[in-house]
C-alpha cells in the first residue's frame, strides 16, 4: 500500500505534472512565476485548495451525487466547493499575510477558475472512484488525497523551477521579436520538454502499474 501511494505521489509530481505535462493552470504559471516569493505563496494556496477540495468532493461524489443520480451536476458542485475554499484563503491572507495577499493580486481569486484545481477533483473521481467497489472506500480515499497532494507539489515544483528560469531569461538580451511574452512561452515549452524524460521512471522504480 505504501509503495503504491509513493508511486502515485511521485508520478503526479514528475510523470503526470499538471502544469508541465498536462498543461493545466497555465494562467497562474505564467502570471505569478516572476518572483519566487509569489510563486511559493501561490503554490501553497493551490496545494491547500487541491487537498481540501478533494477531501470534500470525493466523498460528495461517491455518497451523494452518484446515489442520487446527480452526477451531471459534478462540475457545478465542485466549482462551488473550490470557490468557498478560495474565499476562505483570501480572507485569511488579507487579514494575516497582507504582503502575500498584495503580491498575488488578482491571481488569488482566480484559483477558483484554475482548471488545474478543478481537474484534480474530477480526475481523482474518475481514476479512484471506481476502486471503491474493488477496495474499501478508505483505501480509495487515501489514494485520491495522495494524488491531490502530489498534483499540488508538482504545481509548486513547476512554479519554483520556472521562476528561476524566468529570472535567467529576463537577465539576458533576446532578439527584439522574442522579448516579453514570446521568450517566456519559449522558455516554458523547453521547461516542459525536460519532463518528458520522466515517462515510465516511477513505474519502473516502484515496480507498480498506475
Amino acid at each position: 500500500m505504501l509503495v503504491k501511494l509513493a508511486a502515485i505521489f511521485f508520478s503526479m509530481i514528475l510523470v503526470n505534472n499538471y502544469v508541465l505535462v498536462k498543461f493545466y493552470g497555465i494562467c497562474p504559471f505564467l502570471g505569478v512565476s516572476k518572483k519566487l516569493d509569489s510563486a511559493v505563496g501561490m503554490s501553497g494556496a493551490v496545494i491547500f485548495v487541491m487537498f481540501m477540495a478533494t477531501a470534500v468532493t470525493f466523498p460528495l461524489q461517491i455518497f451523494v451525487l452518484d446515489p442520487a443520480g446527480l452526477s451531471y451536476l459534478q462540475t457545478i458542485v465542485f466549482i462551488l466547493v473550490i470557490a468557498v475554499l478560495v474565499q476562505f484563503i483570501e480572507i485569511f491572507l488579507k487579514k494575516y499575510v497582507v504582503a502575500l495577499y498584495n503580491s498575488l493580486g488578482v491571481y488569488l481569486p482566480l484559483i477558483t477558475t484554475n482548471c488545474c484545481v478543478l481537474a484534480v477533483t474530477i480526475l481523482v473521481v474518475d481514476d479512484y472512484g471506481a476502486d471503491v467497489e474493488a477496495l474499501s472506500f478508505g483505501a480509495a480515499y487515501i489514494e485520491a488525497l495522495v494524488c491531490a497532494i502530489g498534483a499540488g507539489v508538482g504545481f509548486m515544483l513547476a512554479m519554483v523551477m520556472f521562476s528561476g528560469v524566468r529570472k535567467r531569461v529576463e537577465a539576458c538580451d533576446p532578439p527584439a521579436p522574442f522579448k516579453g511574452l514570446p521568450i517566456t512561452l519559449l522558455a516554458a515549452a523547453i521547461t516542459s520538454l525536460s519532463f518528458m524524460g520522466f515517462g515510465g521512471i516511477v513505474e519502473n522504480l516502484f515496480n507498480v502499474t498506475l
